[in-house]
């Protein structure tokens, strides 16, 4: 069942894709960054639908309020990553456009990696790895300045249910240089959706938006610490047997907790 479940998931997005792609290439010929932006958005929830409908995945989040308030108000989300489905989940549920930052070979992949590449992201050579800080940087500057907030995972690829991976500084360096305050993110992904492998299979996804934290004045490595820690308690809380019941594992700086907030499933999941 879950097999069939997956491939009618997977001809769900082929079917959608195609027409939504084209659909995009041909606006980006008018539209400015923004209204393209809502309207690939309109896609990710057809997607985080059908993957309610045709795989029985459900999805909780808490945190909502800790996103930054306010028209102009920048933001960095740093995210666990366990699999594709937060890629297409977690634009539906921010209020501002985001910015992701992707390798650049993500751009080949037919309609979907043509449409990104209309969308004004943050797409990286991980070749060389100082070059890729600087543009991250820089074009991360540049698009929190005109109101987008920059997504980034990290650990830099997808990691299997209780896997830890190395975090990377890039996020937190473009967070000291502009001040930007980073919202860290955990999401059990891994349970339905698994890093690697076609089937997937029907539960509860829990998302969880933690408390802003501010960057101004802090030293990048030492604020990833911090968002490390964060994210990776939470992950244990979230997901308790991926981790067993010991926090030993777990060495960094206890972090702020999540303010208790009821689940509630997002807009058009």
């Amino acid at each position: 069942m879950a097999l069939l479940r997956s491939v009618l998931h997977m001809a769900w997005m082929l079917l959608t894709v195609i027409p939504w792609a084209l659909a995009l290439l041909l606006a980006s010929l008018w539209l400015k960054r923004t209204p393209l932006w809502w309207m690939a958005v309109n896609w990710f929830r057809l997607v985080v639908w059908g993957s309610r409908v045709f795989l029985g995945i459900k999805v909780q989040v808490q945190g909502l309020e800790n996103l930054p308030q306010g028209a102009k108000s920048p933001a960095i989300l740093l995210s666990k990553h366990q699999s594709t489905l937060e890629t297409l989940l977690l634009p539906t549920l921010m209020p501002r456009p985001l910015a992701f930052v992707f390798k650049r070979e993500l751009l080949k992949i037919p309609f979907f990696g043509w449409s990104m590449a209309r969308l004004d992201m943050i797409h990286i050579d991980r070749e060389s790895r100082a070059l890729a800080m600087k543009h991250v940087i820089a074009q991360g500057a540049r698009l929190l300045e005109q109101g987008s907030w920059v997504i980034m995972f990290p650990e830099g690829t997808r990691m299997a249910r209780g896997e830890r991976g190395t975090y990377q500084t890039a996020g937190s360096r473009l967070a000291v240089d502009t001040g930007a305050p980073i919202v860290p993110i955990a999401v059990t992904s891994g349970t339905c959706w698994p890093r690697t492998g076609f089937v997937k299979f029907p539960g509860t996804v829990q998302v969880s938006i933690g408390p802003a934290i501010p960057s101004a004045g802090r030293d990048p490595k030492a604020l990833m610490r911090e968002v490390e820690a964060w994210i990776e308690t939470e992950m244990r809380r979230l997901d308790p047997t991926a981790y067993g019941e010991s926090l030993a594992a777990l060495s960094d700086p206890v972090p702020v907790p999540v303010p208790a907030s009821a689940p509630m499933s997002p807009p058009g999941a």
